[in-house]
């Protein structure tokens, strides 16, 4: 029976292109790369993968191609264990895919060639449980959800916009959420500000998000700021954040933000909303994209712009 797979094994490798670690990871590190997939059980995948690569089991590789690249002209490079590459590159040529190699030697091959691997975070048994619907979704999975739990958010604002965001931001598994808001809860806050409740009346928002957050998710770092935010203290908090939810009713803030994000190169997801209508926009705040104020250069004047 071995022989007799060794001899299908050799023709199959005849059949197919295959590639060495160090010209795989040329061809990854070009202007055009190629679709990595990783054809390992997920088991192995989670001990270590080479980045940028996508795990799709062997058993399930002829199921699921077509779901992620289904023109078949695209460069796809594929590697496993043992015979799992090349099977899989001529699986997929069978399927008419025309420009398909193996990874020569699979993952134990990069790694002997010294090249670099990833890693996702490990899960643990609770958050496995609770974020179970996640795991789930194809587009989330462990790897994003192990992102998820890695991220720190900064989000401008405990009010209309931010109260909302903080929920699902909260319960979607964001490591750490912080808040800033120096303002207090106030009772005509609540038929919109949902963070809060009645008995929060009078309380600072920051420190009434903390305590809901809490309830929510224990496994959110929250980190409430209480001081408004100003030009002497916002380069001692966004430094420590990843991404900036902006949700602020003003434009000084709403500049101030800005212009500390692209000073440190952070991207910002902005919210407004006045009565019906709403606007959301990302900006990447980077040397290849634009910021708040390639948008609105300035401020509207103070009588045209409601709060």
């Amino acid at each position: 029976m071995g022989t007799a797979l060794d001899t299908l094994l050799d023709q199959i490798q005849s059949e197919v292109e295959r590639v060495s670690p160090e010209e795989a990871q040329k061809q990854l590190q070009g202007s055009w790369a190629p679709l990595l997939l990783d054809v390992r059980e997920r088991e192995a995948y989670m001990e270590g993968y080479i980045p940028g690569a996508q795990n799709v089991p062997r058993g399930f590789l002829e199921l699921r191609i077509e779901s992620i690249e289904n023109e078949r002209s695209t460069s796809i490079l594929v590697y496993g264990d043992g015979g799992q590459g090349p099977l899989s590159a001529h699986a997929l040529q069978e399927m008419g895919y025309e420009d398909v190699a193996y990874i020569e030697g699979g993952f134990n091959g990069w790694v002997a060639a010294g090249l670099d691997t990833e890693r996702d975070r490990p899960l643990s048994k609770s958050e496995i449980q609770r974020y179970s619907r996640h795991l789930l979704i194809p587009e989330v999975g462990e790897k994003g959800q192990g992102k998820l739990l890695n991220a720190k958010v900064l989000l401008i604002g405990a009010g209309g916009l931010g109260s909302p965001t903080a929920l699902y931001l909260a319960a979607a598994g964001v490591g750490t959420l912080g808040i800033v808001d120096a303002d207090v809860v106030d009772v005509t806050n609540l038929q919109r500000q949902i963070l809060h409740g009645t008995s929060d009346v009078g309380r600072l928002k920051a420190i009434s998000a903390y305590e809901t957050l809490r309830e929510i998710n224990p496994g959110c770092h929250v980190i409430p700021h209480t001081d408004y935010l100003m030009s002497h203290n916002i380069m001692d908090i966004l430094p420590n954040y990843d991404i900036v939810v902006n949700g602020c009713d003003n434009f000084e803030t709403r500049y101030l933000v800005n212009d500390a994000c692209v000073f440190l190169g952070k991207p910002i997801v902005d919210g407004s909303i006045y009565r019906f209508e709403g606007q959301i926009t990302i900006y990447p705040c980077d040397k290849e994209g634009p910021c708040y104020r390639c948008l609105y250069s300035a401020p509207p004047p103070a009588d045209l712009a409601p709060s």
